[in-house]
């Protein structure tokens, strides 16, 4: 596995919090562990062991996507 950047795309705001639209930036390391730093007044950040697990929590059953940002083939969306 490679390093890759991602970035968090909100459809819809379930918590009335972050907003719509490009709502944090994450890298995926090689070991699969996922970093995510949120944008916005109060940014923080946040570590997942995989990013199965990032998008179990931020999924919100595909109203937040995320979109790779370093491979042509990966600049897709992925939602769970």
């Amino acid at each position: 596995m490679i390093t890759r950047r991602f970035m968090l795309m909100r459809h819809t705001d379930v918590s009335g919090v972050s907003g719509t639209g490009v709502v944090a930036d994450g890298v995926q390391w090689p070991d699969g562990t996922v970093v995510i730093r949120w944008r916005g007044d109060r940014p923080s950040t946040v570590q997942w062991n995989s990013i199965d697990d990032a998008i179990a929590v931020h999924g919100h059953d595909g109203k937040t996507g995320f979109v790779y940002l370093d491979h042509p083939d990966d600049e897709q969306e992925v939602t769970r």
